[in-house]
């Protein structure tokens, strides 16, 4: 006889309503039967804006799920990636160690190829296509939970997930009051506070929530400071079978930049060296420049409503209004002014110094429309997402060494207050995106998947480059991603699936940019994802198996260099895989002492790759054509926790993460190759419990506890070293590289009173 299918959050729902009577009859009063499935009804009414973009254990899909409280324990990192990094296959690296600016990968797939949603509403910029962490510092504290899909992803709005997908749920509304305030202390003078609150549900069903979060550092490589601040404020109403809910959340950053890192010489001197602003006075003298920084607000203003029509039927409505405006403020030294600018100097200076700001402001909006069926022995979702992006890039110069003209006669006055822009650009953006969604019960055990995803891209750049190159670009994009899967639940609650998923994905802005200055084109990718996977959940061991193949046609992958911007430059390699082998499991001993770790095994390669090398020194060229390793894509990742509670409210933690050996570029020299890393942490908590249900917990972590000195990869170049000019060749060539310096043993304090 075929079952009545059910979505996590029912069961969640019916689980707790047993378990409020089994208290019940054990002396609880009435009235707090009646709290505890009021929040049980407003778990299930929240859960329902995010019921089309999360799966469940039937979904065929390779997932992590953390909620609140796991997401909590993690908190002690400063920022989403670092909370995430003991994740399988995941790996963050960070400009300045875990402060700043973090880049997070997933099987050796960047940041513009993971898709980032909160409550199903695109995080992604449309035209970077990566979410860039350190603009909204606190997102981790804003989250109810996340869901974190490794491969080809469940079909939502926006960006391509060819690495994987994130859904963030936002803060729920609690049956009662609450608040929380916390203040963390750590090394390089960081600080971290904030406080949340939240009114509960009231008798007219409205609640309201709030979330405050900043950070400063000084950083530990120069000119890694940073002020960075989030706000997160929530309104809803609650209905019988509705919720309303209007969000709104803020972000703003000023860091000091430091994404060129330097040269391995310089940081053998000096680990937290950087030339950023970097430059001399006409005496010779060196000086830095303080306001060598990357500046940016970022406003979201969030509408949605959820209904639940039937007991089998829900809808959902939302639309998004994201706003930004930011500029990265830099120091030019001895510039050419026409050169650069278009300028002369009045007094015939062949160079001048310049501060200039590459600015933009941006705009996106978006529509989101769902509808979620669930019947005996079916589960159906359909959805469309709308979204239109404006965005404008220009460039002003804000300073001026010498008196400038555009002429070379007429003074013109440049100042802050009157700034000279040099260039502007234009991109607009129309990503419309449909699907339909089915998980089907064949039976008691076996039920089939399928999403099927059409995704309508609509891309134009016009203007003029900070090169004066002329920016004339519109394209469309039409990409059908369809997805297949298997789950089969054996005895024991063991689970066996298979899905096989093919998507495809536009070119970045940076890019297209990057390929019309080398009057080249550049391709979308498709990648076709297929994952075999296991899963033995439970009380004491668990264990997870999860193999995968991930084919690529054009791949876009870092070439090795880095644009003016702080962008990896991208190239396309006609055909590529990444198969792997992912492991993860647990075992609980006792109530005192548990054990976790999990291990990624992968081969990540190129198919025929052709690159030209040579010898420091030389100016011999030779041209190879050969498998190579994808860059960034280490081909060993683990992790391991070991949790010790020796008695109520402590808890010690002991984590460990390995890094396996990556290359910078794609041609797997030894000369840009980066070293395995090992990483040692030590974490701590302790909780006091008042009266009144209030308490007092006290979190540290000694972050690098072996005070490893390791150092990731910026980028690379082979360059010409001096000139011929009686032959017009170069006299011979060398390989260049640039590292982050990442820190030694470090600590973070943290101190959180809930009440």
């Amino acid at each position: 006889m075929k079952t009545h299918t059910i979505t996590a959050a029912q069961l969640a729902a019916r689980i707790c309503g047993v378990a409020a009577a089994i208290l019940f009859t054990n002396g609880l009063t009435f009235e707090a039967q009646a709290q505890q499935q009021k929040q049980d009804s407003v778990r299930t009414l929240d859960e329902l804006i995010i019921s089309t973009t999360r799966v469940d254990n039937k979904a065929p899909l390779t997932t992590s799920t953390l909620n609140r409280q796991q997401l909590e324990e993690q908190k002690i990192a400063v920022s989403l990636p670092y909370m995430l990094e003991l994740e399988p296959s995941v790996v963050v690296s960070g400009e300045n160690g875990p402060l700043g600016e973090h880049n997070m990968r997933i099987r050796g797939v960047d940041a513009s190829r993971i898709n980032v949603n909160i409550n199903g509403i695109t995080l992604n910029d449309a035209e970077s296509q990566e979410v860039f962490w350190y603009n909204i510092p606190n997102l981790g504290g804003m989250a109810q939970s996340l869901q974190l899909q490794r491969g080809v992803g469940a079909s939502v709005g926006g960006s391509a997930s060819l690495g994987g997908a994130m859904n963030l749920q936002t803060l729920n509304a609690s049956a009662a009051p609450y608040g929380n305030i916390h203040f963390g202390y750590g090394s390089w003078n960081t600080m971290t506070y904030g406080l949340s609150a939240g009114t509960g549900i009231l008798k007219n069903g409205l609640s309201f929530d709030m979330a405050y979060s900043g950070q400063n550092t000084d950083g530990f490589v120069r000119n890694a400071k940073a002020n960075q601040h989030s706000l997160f404020l929530g309104a809803g109403h609650y209905g019988e079978r509705s919720v309303l809910k209007a969000i709104f959340i803020m972000g703003y950053q000023k860091t000091g930049i430091t994404w060129n890192g330097a040269l391995a010489d310089s940081l053998d001197k000096d680990p937290r060296y950087s030339a950023e602003g970097l430059y001399y006075d006409k005496d010779g003298n060196m000086h830095y420049y303080d306001n060598q920084t990357d500046n940016y607000n970022q406003r979201h203003y969030q509408l949605y409503y959820s209904l639940m029509a039937t007991d089998n039927l829900t809808l959902n409505a939302a639309f998004d209004f994201t706003h930004g405006d930011g500029y990265y403020e830099e120091y030019g030294d001895d510039e050419k002014p026409y050169k650069k600018y278009h300028l002369y100097a009045l007094n015939g200076a062949s160079t001048s110094d310049f501060i200039r700001r590459r600015e933009m402001f941006n705009s996106a909006y978006t529509g989101t429309l769902s509808l979620h069926y669930t019947e005996q022995f079916i589960n159906l979702d359909f959805g469309a997402n709308f979204l239109y992006y404006d965005g404008n890039h220009f460039g002003n110069v804000i300073w001026a060494q010498d008196s400038m003209s555009l002429e070379g006669t007429t003074f013109l006055p440049i100042a802050e207050n009157n700034p000279y822009e040099w260039y502007r650009n234009k991109g607009s953006k129309g990503d419309n995106t449909v699907y339909v969604k089915t998980n089907v019960e064949l039976s008691d055990r076996t039920n089939i998947y399928a999403d099927l995803q059409m995704r309508a891209v609509d891309y134009t750049i016009s203007g003029i480059e900070s090169k004066f190159q002329q920016m004339d670009y519109n394209e469309d994009y039409l990409f059908f991603n369809p997805k297949l899967g298997l789950n089969y639940l054996a005895d024991g609650n063991r689970r066996f699936y298979a899905v096989a998923g093919l998507t495809s994905r536009e070119p970045r802005r940076a890019d297209i940019k990057d390929a019309l200055a080398r009057e080249d084109t550049i391709k979308a990718e498709t990648m076709l994802d297929i994952e075999l996977g296991f899963q033995l959940p439970g009380q004491r061991f668990t264990f997870n198996a999860n193999a995968y193949a991930m084919l690529y046609r054009d791949q876009m992958t870092p070439s090795g260099g880095l644009s003016e911007s702080g962008y990896a430059l991208m190239e396309n390699v006609a055909n590529s895989y990444r198969i792997g082998l992912e492991l993860e499991g647990g075992y609980r001993f006792n109530s005192m002492l548990s054990f976790d770790a999990n291990l990624t095994l992968s081969r990540n390669r190129i198919l025929n790759y052709t690159f030209t090398d040579f010898t420091d020194g030389d100016n011999t060229l030779q041209t190879f054509t050969q498998n190579t390793d994808l860059a960034l894509s280490p081909s060993i990742i683990g992790a391991a926790m070991a949790t010790f509670t020796p008695v109520k409210n402590l808890k010690l933690q002991l984590v460990g993460k390995y890094v396996g050996k990556q290359y910078g570029d794609n041609t797997s020299r030894e000369v840009y190759a980066i070293d395995p890393y090992f990483l040692l942490n030590l974490r701590a908590s302790y909780t006091f419990s008042f009266a009144g249900k209030s308490e007092l917990e006290l979190q540290g972590s000694v972050n690098n506890l072996l005070n490893r000195k390791y150092r990731l990869y910026a980028w690379s170049e082979d360059w010409e070293e001096g000139w011929d000019d009686v032959n017009n060749v170069p006299l011979d060539y060398q390989h260049h590289i640039y590292y982050f310096q990442q820190p030694g043993i470090n600590f973070m304090l943290r101190a959180i009173y809930r009440f």
